[in-house]
């Protein structure tokens, strides 16, 4: 008995790509209204997806467990030409971007955490004279009302 040869499909449905990539339909839908990835519409309007799908969505799924915002993800991925399937050398330049922002990011989680050793015990609730709410009184100058003060 002769094996056929396996066709490889050009075109996936978004059950298909949820199934291999094990996100929910609804992500691939949200995802795309965000312009993260693209569909096309086959002649019965229901969506289809390029095999290259599967690997945005990895990157994706990769960038949110480090903790890169959507948005970061869609100006990193929106240089990549329309039909361009993502190689070595694009991983490389969006790992580049994204390993800046979180050795940033990084750095302001240490220095939180030092900066709470010396705080815990402290009772001062104090939030115009504390060290990590609001140094120096920087929020008082601003004048009067809620402020977020986060340190660059």
């Amino acid at each position: 008995m002769e094996k056929k040869p396996t066709r490889i499909k050009t075109l996936l449905t978004p059950g298909e790509v949820a199934k291999r990539t094990g996100v929910a339909v609804s992500a691939l839908h949200f995802y795309e209204s965000k312009g993260l990835i693209r569909s096309q519409r086959n002649a019965g309007n229901q969506r289809r997806y390029k095999r290259d799908v599967l690997r945005y969505v990895a990157i994706i799924k990769i960038a949110q467990r480090l903790g890169i915002p959507l948005a970061t993800i869609g100006e990193s991925l929106g240089v990549v030409p329309e039909g361009h399937t993502l190689g070595q050398k694009d991983w490389k330049r969006l790992t580049t971007q994204w390993r800046q922002e979180l050795d940033k990011r990084i750095h302001s989680m240490e220095a939180l955490r030092d900066q709470l050793d010396g705080c815990i015990g402290c009772g001062c609730m104090s939030l115009r004279d504390c060290p990590l709410r609001n140094p120096g009184d920087k929020l008082g100058e601003e004048g009067t009302g809620a402020r977020l003060l986060e340190e660059e």
